[in-house]
């Protein structure tokens, strides 16, 4: 991507595209920076690799985004309209289409429909930011939204989505859609508590799934049948992105529970049980899967394969992976023992 002058340049006005969204004082502004956005991500996902499957997804990803933009811009007139001509308009009504309109854009349950299909036909940098940059803005803008009780329901069925829709998939790139869409239901209700600790829990989840997508994308793995053959020869990858999985997953010992850990503590001091219980339960069942996996691939021998590639590897490109599984498998012992001492 990065040989690519075109693609630094869609990349800086995508870029520049949240910053308009975020730093913007009205409506019309954030629907504008929200446009650029879109209008320069949809380049980078073309890709002459995958020719026919990436233009499909820029096509859905067009579609899908020009209709939340759409209707996102006929709510913000009307509420313009209210706000100068005094009209009888209700309030409640305007802010559910726009809380709609970003939840489309998001892709949080119940418009997450277009997320794991899209998701099967890009390549794994553009499904990194479309995973990670590219909810910055919609979130952003969902937290300006006092609508506690819909945004309640859009949670639930986020994370029962993502946990449910997980569990029969071999393709990696929808395993991690799904994944997505379950920590989406936890960035939503993080949402509803406090922005640092929104923010907090998607600095986590942006670091945990550049781990993954980064080995994903070295060795062109796309299917779990992949991950069990691939690494026979060395242990120590497989352990590393197996330990990785979990870590996404919040298995306690490692980084990955901590951002969790911070929004059950909150939570469970404004007393919202009902809402954590189905969080913690839809965190059990992507554990669950995440856990077949790692049984699988731990437990069972799996022979390679004579016509699977042998690990070759840029140096650099290896140290780098395993400095950042280090901090995704020890990072709670690390902010433990830091915290400890102050």
């Amino acid at each position: 991507m990065f040989n690519n002058s075109s693609k630094i340049l869609f990349l800086s006005v995508m870029m520049t595209g949240t910053l308009i969204t975020v730093t913007s004082n009205s409506w019309l502004g954030a629907w504008m920076g929200l446009e650029i956005n879109l209008l320069s991500f949809i380049p980078l996902m073309s890709d002459d690799s995958n020719n026919f499957k990436s233009s499909e997804a820029s096509l859905k990803y067009f579609l899908t985004q020009a209709l939340a933009s759409t209707v996102l811009l006929f709510a913000v007139i009307i509420l313009m309209l209210k706000n100068h001509l005094n009209n009888d308009i209700n309030e409640t009504f305007t802010s559910t289409i726009i809380l709609s309109s970003l939840l489309l854009k998001s892709g949080a349950a119940p418009f997450h429909f277009w997320f794991p299909n899209l998701m099967e036909g890009m390549t794994w940098m553009n499904a990194l930011m479309l995973m990670t940059w590219q909810k910055i803005a919609p979130l952003m803008l969902i937290s300006y939204l006092n609508m506690s009780n819909f945004l309640l329901v859009s949670v639930i069925l986020s994370v029962m989505v993502g946990a449910l829709g997980g569990l029969n998939q071999t393709s990696l790139r929808k395993l991690m859609a799904f994944s997505s869409i379950n920590h989406l239901g936890w960035m939503l209700s993080a949402l509803m508590i406090s922005e640092s600790i929104w923010l907090t829990y998607f600095m986590f989840y942006s670091f945990l799934s550049l781990v993954l997508t980064f080995m994903f994308n070295n060795f062109k793995l796309y299917h779990l049948n992949q991950l069990f053959s691939w690494f026979t020869n060395s242990k120590i990858l497989k352990f590393t992105l197996f330990m990785n999985f979990l870590s996404l997953g919040g298995l306690p010992p490692f980084l990955g529970f901590f951002p969790k850990w911070v929004l059950i503590q909150e939570l469970t001091f404004y007393s919202q049980y009902f809402q954590l219980f189905i969080l913690m339960m839809s965190t059990l069942i992507t554990l669950f899967f995440y856990l077949r996996i790692c049984y699988s691939a731990f437990m069972l021998n799996y022979y390679e394969i004579n016509w699977v590639k042998t690990l070759q590897t840029q140096n650099f490109s290896m140290n780098f992976y395993l400095t950042m599984s280090f901090f995704s498998i020890f990072g709670l012992f690390l902010i433990s023992m830091f915290y400890f001492t102050l």
